[in-house]
């Protein structure tokens, strides 16, 4: 299926791709806040605080439990984004790229004012959420790629020279776009990360996370996703990186009981590709996803933005009601994020019901302004 295009939906099918866009929405929230305490610890801190397991459930960060990073603002309205480059798809101006950008200015202007201009009836509702102007460790890489109007692009990327993983945390919502071809995702989730992130290593470890969760999100397998993900990336240059990283992942998997060591040495430096293999595989070898969550955090690197990925993948792997319901209850933004997550489900499965010819719902263009 090409992109955008329409297809038909069963109710049962409606319903098994909205717990999986949940899934995947809350998953990643929760992945980021469970390892938002320990950003800045190294592993003998970490077991020092919370013992020999490490961390086994949320802590305090930023002032409560569950508290999100920038990693979970930018995811939503990566979402935002997304549900507007549809809607705007009636003008007959539809350049996904562009709507995203948008997206993202709107959430970089979350970090500097004081809170939502209600002036502003183009930003829609989800720049009006005044939870999300709290500061929460935004990357600098994205400070600076969205500092101005100017657009980058493959042909002149942002931040040329940043290798790290915010770029791949914010671009599972491009793999919930079940109708499009893979290879148009990972187009799609590339073009958007080099606005922030210029280095083909972050780039192309966004394009290959979001064509994973595109695989989970059609029900297939994780390894059936993975493979699919390695035979996109083959003909991409700059593969190499992420392409051994993601292979590294599944030779991991056979060596035995998972450790807080292995994914350690899987996150190596921190880059990008380090971030997407050690996620991989604490999605396969987790023995559900409280465990593979709690694997994915127990580092001394980013382990937000681990968190984060492996819980984007376990959530559209199995759905929400596979996630842990104490943890989801008191996950920061929850009620957003469900409002959100039920808005691109709709707008996926219904949107021609919702904008289309000779239709129009005033209260959905003004939730997703065309402009």
């Amino acid at each position: 299926m090409s992109a955008g295009a329409t297809a038909v939906w069963g109710r049962a099918e409606q319903q098994d791709f909205r717990s999986r866009v949940r899934g995947s929405l809350l998953g990643l929230a929760l992945g980021d806040a469970l390892g938002a305490p320990l950003e800045g610890l190294g592993p003998e801190q970490i077991r020092a605080e919370y013992g020999a397991e490490g961390l086994t459930g949320p802590a305090p960060a930023y002032g409560r439990r569950g508290a999100v990073t920038a990693a979970t603002q930018l995811t939503l309205f990566t979402v935002d984004g997304l549900i507007r480059a549809q809607v705007r798809r009636d003008t007959g101006a539809w350049h996904p790229p562009t709507d995203l950008h948008r997206a993202y200015r709107r959430w970089s202007a979350t970090q500097h004012d004081w809170g939502p201009d209600e002036r502003r009836g183009e930003d829609g509702w989800l720049a009006r959420e005044e939870w999300l102007y709290a500061r929460r460790s935004p990357a600098r890489a994205c400070l600076i790629g969205l500092g101005d109007e100017a657009m980058g692009t493959l042909e002149s990327p942002k931040n040329p020279g940043d290798d790290s993983p915010d770029a791949a945390v914010r671009s599972a919502p491009f793999g919930l776009l079940v109708g499009w071809e893979p290879q148009l995702v990972l187009q799609l989730a590339v073009e958007c990360a080099v606005q922030t992130h210029g280095h083909p290593t972050a780039y192309l470890s966004a394009g290959a996370h979001a064509v994973i969760v595109h695989a989970l999100a059609r029900g297939e397998s994780l390894d059936a996703a993975v493979q699919r993900a390695l035979a996109l990336l083959a003909a991409r240059p700059g593969h190499l990186p992420v392409t051994d990283a993601l292979q590294h992942a599944l030779g991991a998997v056979r060596q035995g009981m998972p450790t807080a060591a292995r994914v350690e040495e899987l996150v190596g430096d921190g880059a990008a590709d380090g971030m997407l293999s050690a996620a991989v595989y604490c999605a396969l070898v987790g023995e559900d996803i409280r465990h593979g969550l709690c694997l994915a955090v127990n580092h001394g690197g980013d382990s937000s933005a681990t968190g984060a990925l492996t819980g984007a993948l376990l959530g559209a792997l199995h759905g929400e009601t596979a996630l842990p319901p104490a943890w989801v209850a008191g996950l920061e933004g929850r009620a957003t994020l469900l409002e959100l997550a039920d808005d691109y489900a709709m707008e996926m499965t219904q949107g021609p019901a919702l904008h289309g010819p000779g239709v129009s719902s005033p209260s959905w263009l003004a939730r997703y302004p065309r402009g």
